[in-house]
């Protein structure tokens, strides 16, 4: 049996390596206009439509071992490629656009007439956005990174294609739940179940919250 020790950890990882990308897109979308940004915000959507397995295949064939694309397209050194690893959890694509959109929105929520104060007064925009835009758009950065973390928790058609079942390394809730059932340990499939039905509830009645407080 799995090591039950791994899926926070797992989830945890999942949301730290999409936090500064996502955040940053987040951004870009809200604050930034160019040719081509719809096609963009659909890009970062298509995950929450499309089947996971499916999204798992795309991300496997660009960064899996036997397939040289990772190395030829972006430069990925074979030591850095997801498949069967543990950083490959951070690759389940339906937890980024909960992340980007949730943050996209707590950033155009913020005035920008305040961050063009600060930079009349001469900050730049990375000193612009620590002390301006993050802080007060904390509250839904925050829901959003909860947001991100309850769907890692259940995540499990992309992260099977990339990252693999392996037991202590990259098990999840899901998909120990999924090896449980096929093993006939359904009583411990069913607490695995109510454990994760209860941190998700946790997950998104503060995210709720926090989205709530942030428009008062």
């Amino acid at each position: 049996m799995a090591d039950r020790r791994v899926h926070g950890g797992m989830a945890v990882l999942s949301t730290a390596l999409i936090l500064v990308p996502g955040v940053a897109l987040a951004w870009c979308l809200a604050r930034l206009r160019w040719r081509g940004k719809s096609l963009v915000e659909t890009v970062v959507a298509l995950p929450l439509v499309l089947p996971p397995v499916v999204t798992g295949l795309v991300l496997l064939k660009l960064f899996g071992r036997p397939a040289p694309s990772a190395t030829a397209l972006l430069g990925v050194p074979s030591r850095h490629r997801v498949h069967l690893a543990r950083r490959g959890i951070g690759a389940g694509g339906d937890v980024l656009p909960l992340l980007v959109r949730t943050a996209r929105a707590a950033i155009e929520e913020v005035n920008p007439a305040l961050e063009q104060m600060a930079r009349t007064l001469g900050a730049g925009e990375w000193r612009v956005f620590f002390t301006i835009t993050l802080p007060l758009a904390k509250r839904g950065l925050l829901a959003g990174t909860l947001l991100a973390f309850a769907r890692a928790l259940g995540e499990f058609g992309a992260t099977i294609m990339v990252a693999g079942n392996i037991p202590g390394v990259t098990t999840t809730l899901s998909t120990d739940i999924y090896q449980l059932v096929q093993l006939g340990e359904d009583s411990h499939a069913w607490t695995l179940a109510g454990i994760s039905l209860a941190l998700a509830f946790a997950a998104l009645w503060i995210s709720e919250r926090l989205q709530a407080r942030s428009k008062i």
